[in-house]
């Protein structure tokens, strides 16, 4: 079975974007997903989407979490 599409959408020198891939790398073997680091700078159109609400955690079905990683959320994704 092909593992989970998790998206990390943040931007450079952000402190908390840092933080969740660094929990959810400690996470990431134990449920079993792919990560998938997105600079919402890179593109006008996620800047505007985003703006300065990083980082967001999401899947192709939707948000998971933002600013920091709710656990609850993410297992009751699994």
């Amino acid at each position: 079975m092909a593992k989970q599409l998790l998206m990390l959408y943040g931007r450079l020198g952000c402190h908390l974007c840092e933080d969740m891939q660094t929990d959810l790398l400690s996470l990431q073997e134990e449920l079993g997903f792919e990560l998938q680091l997105i600079d919402v700078d890179s593109d006008p159109v996620l800047v505007e989407q985003y703006g300065t609400r990083v980082p967001v955690l999401a899947s192709d079905k939707g948000e998971i979490c933002y600013y920091f990683l709710d656990k609850q959320a993410l297992r009751r994704y699994f």
